[in-house]
């Protein structure tokens, strides 16, 4: 344990539970329902509305082996590959065995996938997949239907929920282990300002960190919280640097910053292809798989096409749909692109890659469980060793549906007693950043540590980010005086801390791999780096890095 908390006023108000979950993605939602089921006095805090969490801005779908002949060991097969060597086996091969049963209980729960005309589940293909097994709904809008059968389940059971809440940090009992969280809710409600929600089993379902770039496909709320609470309590992080890049996100301009419009793989599964500004295919020939090759592929080769040209985006071209297609298979996809003067059922649709998701996280084993006891991490915010150095494409969704499952199995058998926490009294504090400095950092890190990486631009990312850091440590404002505790300062605090994880793995990570592009170091070196890097915050605040012997996930040892 590190001692480690956010300068915040003290809680003013308490709520005992058996379990909290923090988030409300497919991840949060899905742990939830599956405790109250067990009996276990659970609360999920929401840091905006219940449907405002990344889930519902998924597009594509869900991947499970459902159709006919397709198995899971064909699926296990396209995650190893796109994974690119650091995938952990035991991990996949839970994921895609258990997901197809998982994928069913999520349609009991209430949500309505996409059928074909014999009224089965309509499957489609997306990069990296040699089989159709992405189940979709909406045509385009399948994070939206997930979320709202589980924001309806979750309101009919009537669980406790507290909505616009921004989690602190962990409390912690004598024994150092997990006795809940403090947080603090935003606006008038039954409860207001800071306070804390007392539980022996924590749940971090925070979603992503795509907030520390620039641009991203991410919504405002994801400022990596957990990952920040975790590593203040002491936990261990991994594989940090493997932050995916979308290929396809409509470009918008090269000074465009904040949530960009995602122009999903499945247009490419449909049939979509990518050409460059004379309109030339660039993608047949490099890979078996063409636009369908997983997606750090695609997206280095994008970049690297980019450079060629001498242009800031490259096309999709999908006229060749049709406006029925469009309209009935990408209805939010076309509304996007015509929302910023495109149509696609007319002209090739201008695209770039952003930052999309983090395939690290807080470490876990395969019942949730991190480094700390009593706290569990789930979907975006989790590094379970499904993803390796890349994600497979609709593998996401997937992930949070199992490991919350088993997350909430390995809560209801341990069941473990409430404990008294531990004042925190004087120990170290965060040092708070004023909330002008997210948009330097978000800077700092597209310049430095965005697509296209070396240690020259990584050293000089590293430094900024240190300055920053050691500048606030007596006056984290431009004037001189210190931030203001409050939401801004807190998430900003969040971002410097997860972009020093991120910039100090990816400067280790002497090799490409994966969504790891070094320039310095162009290909991929498994004799020296098919292992992960593990990253800890200690009591001074320093980061400590180590590697492990292998690709094999190290056991996680509360």
């Amino acid at each position: 344990m590190t001692g480690i908390r956010l300068t915040a006023p003290e809680p003013g108000w308490t709520i005992d539970a058996d379990v909290v979950v923090i988030g409300s993605g497919v991840a949060g939602l899905t742990t939830a329902l599956r405790c109250v089921a067990a009996g276990l006095d659970t609360v999920v805090v929401t840091k905006a509305r219940l449907d405002d969490g990344s889930t519902r801005w998924a597009q594509g779908g869900i991947a499970a082996a459902l159709g006919e002949g397709d198995t899971p060991e064909q699926h296990l097969d396209d995650t190893l590959v796109a994974g690119v060597g650091l995938c952990d086996e035991p991990a996949v091969r839970t994921l895609v065995t258990e997901g197809p049963g998982a994928v069913r209980r999520l349609i009991d729960t209430g949500a309505f996938f996409d059928t074909d005309e014999s009224g089965d589940i309509a499957l489609t293909r997306e990069g990296g997949h040699h089989r159709n097994r992405i189940v979709h709904a909406g045509g385009d809008a399948t994070g939206a239907e997930v979320s709202r059968a589980l924001v309806e389940a979750v309101r009919t059971r009537a669980l406790h929920t507290i909505e616009n809440a921004l989690v602190l940090d962990l409390l912690t009992d004598a024994d150092g282990r997990t006795a809940g969280v403090s947080l603090h809710v935003m606006g008038e409600g039954q409860h207001d300002g800071v306070g804390a929600v007392r539980a022996p089993s924590v749940v971090l379902a925070t979603g992503g960190m795509g907030q520390v770039f620039s641009a991203t496909t991410n919504p405002p709320v994801s400022t990596g919280d957990g990952v920040a609470l975790a590593l203040r309590a002491g936990a261990e992080i991994s594989d940090l640097e493997f932050v995916q890049f979308h290929p396809t996100v409509l470009f918008l301009g090269a000074d465009s910053e904040g949530q960009q419009p995602l122009v999903s793989e499945a247009v490419r599964g449909e049939g979509a292809y990518l050409v460059d500004d004379a309109g030339t295919r660039f993608m047949t020939g490099r890979h078996e798989l063409a636009e369908l090759a997983p997606r750090d592929i695609v997206a280095k080769a994008i970049t690297r096409q980019m450079r060629l040209r001498g242009t800031q985006h490259m096309y999709l071209d999908a006229r060749h749909f049709g406006a029925e297609m469009w309209e009935r298979r990408f209805p939010t996809i076309l509304a996007a692109c015509r929302e910023h003067g495109i149509d696609p059922v007319t002209e090739p649709i201008p695209v770039a890659p952003a930052a999309h998701y983090a395939s690290g996280g807080v470490r876990t084993d395969l019942h949730g469980r991190t480094t700390v006891p009593g706290l569990y991490a789930c979907g975006e915010t989790a590094c379970t060793g499904v993803h390796g150095a890349n994600r497979l494409a609709s593998n996401s969704l997937l992930e949070g549906l199992v490991f919350a499952e088993r997350i909430a199995a390995d809560i209801a058998e341990r069941r473990p007693a409430r404990t008294e926490a531990v004042h925190p009294g004087a120990g170290p504090r965060a040092a708070l950043l004023d909330p002008g400095t997210r948009t330097t950092i978000q800077r700092i890190m597209t310049r430095g540590a965005g697509v296209l990486r070396s240690a020259e631009s990584l050293a000089a990312a590293a430094r900024e980010l240190e300055a920053l850091h050691d500048g606030a440590a007596g006056a984290g404002a431009p004037d001189g005086k210190a931030a203001v505790p409050g939401v801004e300062a807190w998430e900003t605090t969040n971002l410097l801390l997860v972009a020093r994880v991120l910039v100090a793995a990816a400067s280790a990570r002497a090799e490409t791999r994966g969504c790891h592009w070094r320039e310095d170091h162009p290909d991929r070196d498994d004799e020296n780096w098919r292992a992960h890097l593990v990253v800890r915050v200690g009591v001074d605040r320093t980061l400590a890095v180590r590697r492990t012997e292998g690709a094999d996930f190290d056991p996680v040892r509360p």
